[in-house]
């Protein structure tokens, strides 16, 4: 291998000049994976594979060990995704079918969570998520001087440099930064004394800096589900030859060989996990549901990893929008409540914290065919018992007062959700929160959950009580009144004649009105309505449903004193 010499990995191909040989020698790591061509400093071509490892090092473990267990996934939906076709606003509804004459969602189609916002129906999976308080939707996110452009889009949104401008702009991404802070010792001494797996995984390889750092990326990075799938199931391993120190390009194949070695040690982590872990929930067979049902078996399998990245494509929605973003949606709606059911099983949905993304919005106005142009805001989409409450969060941007090219202007700057994640649910310190934002002040967003113990600014909250759809009667998935309602103690279970039993325990006599909805939101039936007194009960759904209920999911309402709360339950 010493002896192969290829002018193409020259940056000076053909010219031959003074210091040739030691300009080689001074390549940067990044730099020699560029010039292969490959998408990520430390990311190597391995087979038909593409795979980047993250290493912890003797060092860094004990500041991993003092990291929290909370586990977030960032959820890519890649093309631009059209806000108005996930979140509508109900109190501007004649200026937003105004605006889309031929694509626009009709009233009936639309799930209304509060007075003022609702969801198409098509997205009517995750209708239970919100009433369980496991959903946020925040508002007109985007930044200053948006950029329209898929490629540009991307990268602000993954190196928060503003001023990313075409092919030009910071190559390092904001979880990158993350990570290089916490493992200074990247592969230089691998195998340390963590047992976890990978710092972070992430499905698909294009187009993302996320995990990017100065030296190299710090995820485990596959092509597609495929082969990740593959790793998981196989323990599959690569070696790379050993290479003499003298050879020209001997840093950089030992910087190859280091990879290599830490892709092995994780494809076996990975495997393990996998192995250890099982789907307890039947998903669809579609790419998404396939990646979420993955991710659900290696988190509860023990893999230890902190932070995924998944993707779905498809948002680009020039033409034929309604039947594109009503399946894409779909697909995203039903693998999210599955996902969600599944790590439930082992009680870990309470540590797990799933945000979207996308590169832009799209504009008000429909074009001329069936469908949507580039834009700006969007809303984020945030999923996870770890909310701690269902909510519209910050104001929405207004239709009637749009830019010169029919742009919904930004009322969320995107890097003060990410600060929020970073230091209030992975509990990064908030000096360094703002270090890897570029020096972002932070202003966090109140999402439902605290570390830092900080008080929160006032942030605007949809008004109006979330409905179940088919309802007239309120349903209030989050407590407003603690001393009534976090008193009572309410969940379903599962003894083992399979039948779904609620239990209920009052801290004081009361009338109890518990109903049933499927979820359309069309009320089957009244599982209990008397008089309760101060203690426990447990009750048998079936027994007390008065006709058949079909194996599926269904939302049980508790009314005591006008004060409401719900959760989803399993009938099988």
């Amino acid at each position: 291998m010493c002896d192969y010499h290829n002018d193409d990995l020259s940056p000076y191909k053909g010219l031959e000049h003074e210091g040739h040989d030691t300009e080689h020698k001074q390549w940067s790591r990044r730099s020699f994976m560029q010039a292969l061509g490959i998408a990520g400093s430390g990311s190597m071509m391995l087979g038909s594979n593409m795979l980047t490892a993250s290493a912890a090092s003797p060092l860094t473990s004990a500041i991993a060990a003092a990291e929290t267990d909370n586990i977030l996934i960032l959820i890519r939906l890649s093309g631009g995704n059209d806000g108005l076709s996930t979140v509508i606003p109900i109190e501007q509804y004649d200026s937003y079918a105004n605006a889309r004459p031929n694509i626009y969602i009709p009233e009936s189609k639309i799930l209304k969570l509060t007075d003022e916002f609702g969801i198409p129906s098509y997205m009517n999976a995750v209708q239970p998520m919100w009433a369980e308080g496991q959903f946020k939707a925040v508002h007109g996110v985007g930044y200053e001087g948006q950029s329209l452009s898929h490629f540009t889009g991307s990268d602000i949104f993954a190196n928060t440099d503003l001023e990313t401008t075409g092919f030009s702009g910071l190559n390092t991404g904001w979880m990158g930064r993350h990570f290089e802070h916490l493992y200074p010792d990247y592969l230089s001494d691998f195998p340390g004394s963590r047992p976890e797996g990978p710092a972070a995984i992430q499905i698909g390889n294009y187009g993302s800096l996320v995990f990017e750092g100065e030296e190299t990326n710090y995820a485990f990075v596959t092509n597609n589900v495929d082969q990740l799938e593959q790793i998981a199931e196989t323990g599959l391993q690569y070696s790379v030859d050993e290479v003499d120190d003298t050879c020209m390009y001997g840093d950089q194949i030992k910087f190859l060989r280091g990879v290599s070695n830490v892709t092995n040690e994780y494809a076996g982590k990975i495997h393990e996990a996998y192995m250890r872990g099982s789907n307890q929930v039947e998903y669809q067979d579609n790419y998404f549901a396939r990646q979420m049902a993955l991710l659900a078996r290696l988190i509860k399998g023990n893999l230890g990893t902190k932070v995924y990245m998944i993707s779905m494509g498809g948002f680009d929605t020039h033409g034929n929008q309604p039947l594109n973003h009503a399946r894409l949606m779909t697909n995203l709606s039903v693998a999210i409540d599955n996902f969600y059911d599944d790590v439930a099983f082992t009680q870990q949905d309470d540590k797990i914290l799933s945000m979207t993304f996308s590169e832009f919005g799209r504009r008000i106005f429909e074009n001329g065919s069936n469908g949507t142009d580039h834009g700006k805001a969007a809303p984020t989409l945030f999923f996870g018992s770890g909310l701690n409450g269902s909510a519209f969060v910050g104001e929405h941007p207004t239709l009637d007062n749009p830019d010169g090219r029919g742009n919904l202007e930004y009322t969320m700057d995107f890097r003060d959700l990410y600060a929020t994640v970073l230091a209030e649910w992975l509990c990064v310190d908030i000096p360094l929160v703002e270090q890897h934002l570029l020096d972002h002040p932070y202003a966090p967003v109140n999402l439902g959950f605290n570390c830092s113990g900080i008080d929160f600014p006032d942030i605007v909250y949809s008004d109006g009580e979330p409905t179940i759809p088919g309802s007239e009667d309120p349903v209030d998935p989050t407590p407003y009144d603690p001393s009534l309602l976090d008193a009572i103690v309410h969940k379903p279970f599962y003894p083992t004649d399979q039948a779904p039993h609620i239990y209920l325990e009052m801290p004081f006599s009361a009338h109890v009105d518990i109903k049933l909805f499927n979820i359309l939101g069309q009320q089957v039936g009244t599982v209990y309505n008397e008089m309760m007194m101060e203690g426990s009960v447990e009750l048998n759904i079936r027994e007390r449903m008065p006709q058949h209920l079909s194996a599926g999911k269904y939302i049980y309402r508790i009314d005591v004193q006008n004060q409401k709360m719900a959760k989803s339950v399993m009938v099988a």
